[in-house]
């Protein structure tokens, strides 16, 4: 045992407890056995009641929609992370921090492409996630010009070390949203895995295998979106996230690919990524690349909590909680429209 973990519990040990804790009210396969029967979305909220979730819906009046769910489910997840991150010190704080600047890129770019579309603030606000909020989003709605929108952001945000190097103040008005979103996912990734690089021990450990998937899965994506677009080779090269398993060869074949057998090819040389094209299509009762690649998230994060004294328990458990939301509101909105052939489309997680 290295002298990090010996000391690892006077400052980490309550919140490592909590977060295992937590991760121990994750719904099983028998909860989501019962909420696939469910007939109604009131039916939902009571085998939801019999979980850890208990009454968080309790003050929601009838009829119950989807979207409510949704919000709920998101406000009771970021009401447990602000708690931990209340009560962490150095270097936890800064790791928890990095975990909001994703949800906080998303956030940003709503409100860019609001703002470039003249959309009213009050209408966006209400879609932005709230695990990326932060304090000082007023300033951004008052931004009525991309300049001033550019500045505000410089300015007012903790996303301001991705921007400044990696995107100009004419950029918001000529580059594609995507393409921005994209850019700031890549300093950001490559920044949270140099900072776990430095952490070391076992943090490092499994914190590096989960972001090098994460950038790995981002770079298959963005180059199979890329076929059909005007988005030329050399651009699309730029926004690969350059801290992944693909690093350099990979990207380098990605980067020349033309069509999804190619990209597929180059899965083939990664024992990680060949399974997980191999199994996937877009005919009926075939699984997409997409849910494969979140089913193959979902053992990653769950193998997280096979070792202890290491921060990776924080970023897993967030991302389980992620796709516990998305499987809930998949089956509110099978449901909710009473289409039920596809209702055992979730990911299980335990």
């Amino acid at each position: 045992m290295s002298m990090q973990e010996l000391y690892f519990n006077i400052d980490n040990g309550y919140l490592e407890g909590l977060v295992r804790g937590f991760k121990g009210g994750i719904l099983k396969r028998a909860d989501y056995a019962n909420l696939v029967q469910c007939e109604t979305l009131e039916d939902l909220k009571l085998h939801l009641a019999s979980t850890d979730y208990g009454n968080f819906l309790a003050n929601e009046p009838s009829p119950l929609t989807v979207n409510v769910i949704d919000d709920k489910l998101k406000e009771k997840m970021v009401i447990e992370f602000q708690h931990m991150r209340n009560h962490a010190v150095e270097p936890l704080c800064t790791f928890m921090d990095f975990i909001t600047y994703s949800y906080m890129i998303d956030n940003i770019v709503l409100l860019i492409t609001g703002t470039l579309h003249q959309r009213p603030i009050s209408e966006l606000i209400t879609k932005c996630h709230p695990l990326g909020s932060f304090e000082q989003m007023e300033a951004i709605h008052v931004a009525a010009t991309p300049a001033e929108l550019y500045n505000a952001i410089l300015i007012d945000t903790p996303l301001a070390p991705f921007f400044v190097d990696c995107i100009s103040e004419q950029d918001l008005d000529e580059l594609n949203i995507e393409i921005i979103r994209n850019t700031l996912y890549k300093a950001y990734l490559e920044a949270f895995y140099d900072f776990c690089s430095q952490l070391g021990g076992t943090t490092s450990e499994f914190m590096c295998k989960a972001l090098e998937f994460e950038a790995d899965r981002r770079a298959f994506i963005i180059t199979i979106n890329s076929f059909g677009t005007e988005l030329t080779k050399d651009d699309r090269s730029k926004l690969y996230p350059r801290c992944g398993k693909l690093h350099p060869d990979g990207l380098a074949a990605l980067a020349r690919a033309d069509d999804y057998d190619q990209v597929r090819a180059v899965a083939e040389y990664y024992a990680e990524y060949k399974p997980l094209f191999e199994g996937a299509g877009n005919n009926p009762g075939d699984k997409t690349l997409e849910d494969k690649f979140f089913e193959h998230e979902v053992e990653l994060n769950v193998n997280a909590f096979m070792q202890q004294f290491h921060f990776g328990v924080f970023y897993a458990y967030i991302k389980l909680k992620e796709q516990e939301c998305r499987n809930i509101v998949w089956i509110a909105e099978c449901v909710a429209q009473r289409h039920r052939t596809k209702i055992d489309n979730y990911i299980p997680i335990l």
